[in-house]
């Protein structure tokens, strides 16, 4: 009805907006940015069911509002939306942010999205026609992300890890850069954290046998100290307005990721430190990211799988958790997923053969192609392969004994699906409804 609509409503948020962007990582760093910005005093408008999109900023903006069009505390209103890789332009254009934060670039749905450099191109022109105050919060540990950095017309907040103990050698082989975003050179690491990321150089040559300086950016905001443990971590943060030492309640390096990216976002529109530190104190799993269900008496945790960096971290997450694991994978292949699931043979499954596995179920649309994966990857002739949600849940749950954990590990769209059924099983709102 009103093609304006969003870019008129985007006016009575006296604190303006925050787009979070990025292949993993947009909705977790978002509902953190969320909590820091409510720990601030002030009133954020999110779209809080993940419909990362312009119809979901729209109808975030609608719900906002009263029967007039009229947002109430306008004056405290602050925009905080976790934006499509692809959408960012036409969200910048309309929103005209005071900050936007790029998580991290990896393969995904490269039948929507193509290569890396694809993305990394939109998001530059996005960058080069931005005003010049909108500050930009970028992983320094992703070779990248961090070329964005001299594209950008406004402040530039990095953010990285530090603590070379929970990193390797080598990047693994999901990794999609391996060459320097400036010259073209062979990218080294001193520590490679997941996927690329991590401590980067690159060994390449200018024009007449010029060195290329391309490296790792000094981040302003950094985890020096992270203790992994199976349920969270321990992280030192140092900001340039000080040092945090906080507990974080989701597992995985990744995640560390996440909080950081948020504390750069918080401080590059002036939030205060203290917001951060109270955040973390009351923060919970964002629907479907290592959000946890009991259902008879038996634990499910819910672990997003949708690309071979993000699976690798899931599989990394499940196997440093203690005890006898219990997996049920879905598969799905729909417009949310990518119709192409041929990057599941570039997830490192064969990772599992060094935990204790009781029970290994595959599920979802391409069921079977992800049972023969795991065939291949040493861990079973004959994994079960179901097509209908409710019935590979109730099979694995019964393979799962009371006082047990079953970790469920979907696709985008499977996710959905089974997050829907464990929360009516479970006594638990929808995501929609749960949202404030």
């Amino acid at each position: 009805i009103d093609p304006r609509l969003v870019r008129e409503m985007s006016r009575q948020m006296g604190q303006g907006s925050v787009l979070v962007t990025g292949t993993n990582g947009k909705t977790t760093t978002a509902r953190l940015l969320r909590n820091m910005a409510e720990a601030a005093g002030l009133r954020p408008i999110a779209n809080y069911a993940g419909s990362n999109m312009m119809r979901g900023i729209a109808a975030a903006m609608v719900q906002a509002a009263r029967w007039d069009g009229r947002i109430g505390s306008s004056g405290k209103r602050l925009g905080i939306f976790e934006v499509d890789e692809a959408t960012v332009p036409l969200v910048a254009r309309r929103l005209r942010p005071r900050a936007v934060v790029f998580t991290n670039l990896f393969r995904d749905q490269l039948d929507r999205y193509g290569e890396v450099d694809h993305v990394v191109g939109v998001w530059r022109r996005t960058l080069e026609s931005a005003p010049e105050r909108m500050a930009v919060a970028l992983n320094a540990d992703d070779p990248s992300v961090a070329s964005l950095g001299r594209y950008a017309r406004g402040p530039v907040m990095y953010f990285g890890v530090e603590d070379a103990s929970v990193g390797r050698e080598e990047p693994e082989h999901a990794a999609d850069v391996r060459w320097c975003p400036a010259c073209g050179g062979k990218l080294s690491y001193s520590a490679v954290y997941y996927g690329h990321a991590g401590k980067w150089w690159c060994e390449g040559t200018l024009g007449k046998g010029a060195a290329c300086d391309n490296a790792r950016p000094a981040p302003g905001v950094r985890a020096e100290q992270v203790r992994l443990r199976a349920e969270g971590s321990d992280v030192r943060v140092t900001t340039p307005q000080g040092v945090l030492q906080i507990e974080l309640q989701l597992a995985g390096l990744y995640n560390v990721y996440n909080a950081l990216a948020a504390a750069a976002a918080a401080l590059a529109i002036g939030l205060p430190l203290d917001a951060f530190q109270r955040a973390m104190t009351r923060f919970a799993a964002a629907f479907g990211r290592q959000e946890r269900f009991d259902i008879d008496g038996r634990a499910v945790q819910v672990l997003l799988g949708k690309n071979p960096v993000g699976m690798n971290q899931a599989l990394r997450a499940i196997t440093a958790s203690p005890g006898t694991k219990r997996l049920l994978f879905f598969l799905n292949d729909g417009e949310a997923d990518g119709r192409d699931v041929s990057w599941i043979w570039d997830v490192d499954f064969e990772a599992l053969r060094e935990a204790e596995v009781g029970a290994l179920f595959a599920a979802g649309r391409r069921a079977e192609d992800m049972a023969l994966r795991l065939k291949y990857a040493g861990l079973g002739a004959d994994v079960p392969a179901m097509r209908k949600t409710a019935e590979a849940l109730d099979a694995a749950l019964r393979a799962t004994p009371p006082g047990g954990t079953l970790y469920v590990v979907p696709t985008y769209t499977a996710m959905l699906d089974v997050r829907e059924l464990l929360a009516s099983r479970a006594g638990r709102r929808p995501y929609w409804e749960a949202a404030p």
